[in-house]
């Protein structure tokens, strides 16, 4: 069981960094195109936008509906980066006790 078990956990471990990632680079794409860093309307620009916001706002779609409303703020971004962490941790202490 160890065997397929303790390298599924670290590929899942890394699959959560990556998106992480993935949705800091989405996080501060949002706000440059709010801001008008960059051109939204852009191609390059657009479709990378999209691919991103394709990945991230079909977790971030649940969190939002539990949540209060802050008003203009979105903090769905910030309880998905604690639910991340809260699962690497419980990866991280699976894979100790496995030794």
């Amino acid at each position: 069981m160890e065997i397929i078990l303790v390298p599924a956990l670290k590929v899942l471990w890394e699959i959560l960094r990556l998106y992480w990632y993935v949705v800091v680079v989405w996080i501060v794409m949002t706000w440059l195109i709010q801001f008008n860093v960059i051109n939204g309307r852009n191609e390059i620009v657009r479709s990378i936008f999209s691919l991103l916001s394709q990945l991230v706002e079909p977790v971030l779609k649940p969190i939002r509906r539990r949540m209060p409303p802050f008003g203009a703020m979105d903090l769905s971004p910030i309880v998905l980066f604690f639910a991340i962490m809260l699962i690497q941790f419980v990866i991280e202490e699976i894979l100790k006790r496995m030794g």
